[in-house]
C-alpha cells in the first residue's frame, strides 16, 4: 500500500503469491511468474516472489535438497533474462530482528483489528528463526548480481526501511533512465 500510494493505479498490479496451483505445479517452477511479468512501461509489485523455493520450501522441506539448490541458478538465469529484456528488477529483503518480530506479534495479538494477521502458523515459523535465517543468508549470498541486487533494509525501524526502499527504487529507475538515454 505504501509502495503504491503515488501511482497512477493504471500501470501497476501487485502479485500476492501463494502456495502454487495445481495448474502452476503441472509447469516449471518459474512459469507462474513469468506469466505475471509486466508489459513495456508497466510496474509488477510482488508481494512474496520467485524467492519462495530457496526459502519456504527448503525449510519446510516442500522442496528436495537438489531442487532449490538447482533453484539458484534457474533464479539468477531468470532475472538476467528479464534484465536483458530491459526490465528493472529490485529486490527487497526487510530485515526484522527476532526481538523486533516477537514485539509486532505481541501488539498485533493485543489489538482486535490487528489479531486477524497473527496465525499459528505465524508461530510456528518463529520456532524456525535460525532456519529461516540461514535460508536467507545463503538465498542473499547466492542471489545478489549487479543487474538484479538485494536491498537489505532493516526493518525495525519502518519508517527507516520505507525510506530505504523508495530510494532504491528511485535510485534503479533513474540509472535505467540514464542507461537507455545514452
Amino acid at each position: 500500500r505504501r509502495a503504491t500510494a503515488a501511482l497512477d493505479p493504471r500501470l501497476y498490479r501487485v502479485h500476492p503469491i501463494a502456495a502454487p496451483s495445481d495448474e502452476e505445479r503441472a509447469r516449471p517452477y518459474l512459469w507462474r511468474f513469468w506469466r505475471r511479468m509486466p508489459a513495456r512501461g508497466r510496474i509488477a509489485l510482488f508481494d512474496r516472489s520467485w524467492y519462495g523455493r530457496v526459502l519456504v520450501e527448503r525449510v519446510e522441506g516442500f522442496a528436495d535438497p537438489e531442487a532449490w539448490m538447482r533453484a539458484y541458478d534457474e533464479i539468477n538465469g531468470f532475472e538476467a533474462e528479464l534484465a536483458d529484456a530491459d526490465i528493472v528488477v529490485v529486490k527487497f529483503w526487510l530485515h526484522l530482528s527476532a526481538d523486533e518480530q516477537l514485539a509486532r506479534f505481541a501488539d498485533r495479538a493485543e489489538k482486535a483489528h490487528k489479531r486477524f494477521k497473527l496465525t499459528p502458523e505465524d508461530w510456528r515459523n518463529r520456532g524456525k528463526w535460525d532456519a529461516y535465517l540461514d535460508a536467507a543468508s545463503d538465498m542473499l549470498d547466492r542471489t545478489d548480481s549487479a543487474r538484479a541486487p538485494w536491498v537489505v533494509a532493516p526493518a525495525d525501524d519502518k519508517r527507516a526501511a520505507r525510506v530505504q526502499v523508495a530510494e532504491a527504487v528511485a535510485d534503479a529507475l533513474e540509472r535505467t533512465t540514464k542507461t537507455r538515454k545514452r
